[in-house]
């Protein structure tokens, strides 16, 4: 007899992974992961569909409610048995360890959660039991990043598709605002998808440009192009992050964001035209 919540999770498994972390249904447009557990009774590996809130740095939060009910989520139950966790971001795969946030760290992770989508609260209204909070800290590893790419150049346009669909939310999140001020967790939002941007372009400054020079010295122009529109878009976060830490309200962060996007597209544009073809070849 089939478990129609497994059937359930595994197309949604089948789909995110397919389609390097892009679903339909109900999680589409959404923040989702997917988490794999060790079985606290059975010692095998266990994958489920998990919604996250970003946290700024190395860390994500994910929320054990399920969906209100008495009990806490299995994957929940085996990552406090086994917090060594592995995490699927659509792009990256890496391996996290999984700590339980407790006591005031908990409830304003909480209430930003809630701040963001007040669904969480109508899961905490339905349950006696306080829905855990858990941190997933990344595990450094040596060498590049675990990218989910069959070559270079699928890479790079992979990436740049997570950049796109994260600021189309930050940018709905902004959209559907209506009050004066910048909510904490959109904050947050804004802050990391800054802090991720910088590392991307931080390690082709660093790695990849001075490699596809080496070996491709007619690129050069076009290197050079792109290190300076690194350069552009770092005064741009610069300017989003002096807004967003300054309490100003949600107009001026749209300004930000919008300046921010423009040149941010059409500068992934130009580096995959330029990009693609010469690690393709490489």
């Amino acid at each position: 007899m089939t478990n129609p919540i497994q059937d359930f999770n595994q197309r949604i498994i089948d789909e995110f992974r397919a389609n390097h972390g892009r679903v339909g249904g109900p999680f589409e447009g959404g923040r989702l992961i997917l988490l794999t557990t060790t079985g606290a009774r059975t010692g095998t590996p266990h994958t489920t569909p998990v919604g996250y809130l970003p946290d700024g740095g190395d860390r994500i939060l994910v929320i054990a409610s399920a969906g209100g009910s008495p009990r806490h989520p299995d994957w929940y139950r085996n990552l406090v048995a086994h917090p060594q966790v592995t995490v699927e971001s659509g792009v990256f795969t890496y391996e996290a360890k999984a700590v339980v946030l407790a006591g005031e760290e908990r409830d304003r992770a909480f209430a930003r959660a809630v701040e963001s989508d007040r669904g969480w609260a109508v899961y905490q209204e339905k349950t006696d039991r306080l829905l855990p909070v858990v941190a997933l800290h990344e595990i450094p590893r040596p060498g590049p990043p675990n990218i989910n790419a069959a070559s270079p150049g699928e890479a790079i346009r992979i990436v740049h598709d997570a950049f796109r669909r994260e600021l189309t939310l930050i940018r709905k999140e902004l959209s559907s605002g209506t009050r004066v001020t910048l909510g904490a967790q959109l904050r947050v939002n804004c802050l990391t998808f800054c802090q991720g941007l910088h590392n991307h372009h931080t390690g082709e400054d660093v790695a990849l440009f001075p490699f596809l020079a080496d070996r491709h010295p007619e690129a050069g122009p076009a290197l050079d192009r792109l290190r300076a529109e690194h350069e552009q878009i770092a005064a741009l976060v610069e300017e989003l992050r002096q807004t967003l830490t300054g309490g100003t309200d949600l107009d001026s962060v749209r300004t930000e964001v919008d300046r921010l996007t423009n040149e941010l597209e059409a500068h992934l544009t130009y580096e995959e035209e330029q990009l693609i073809p010469l690690l393709d070849r490489t």
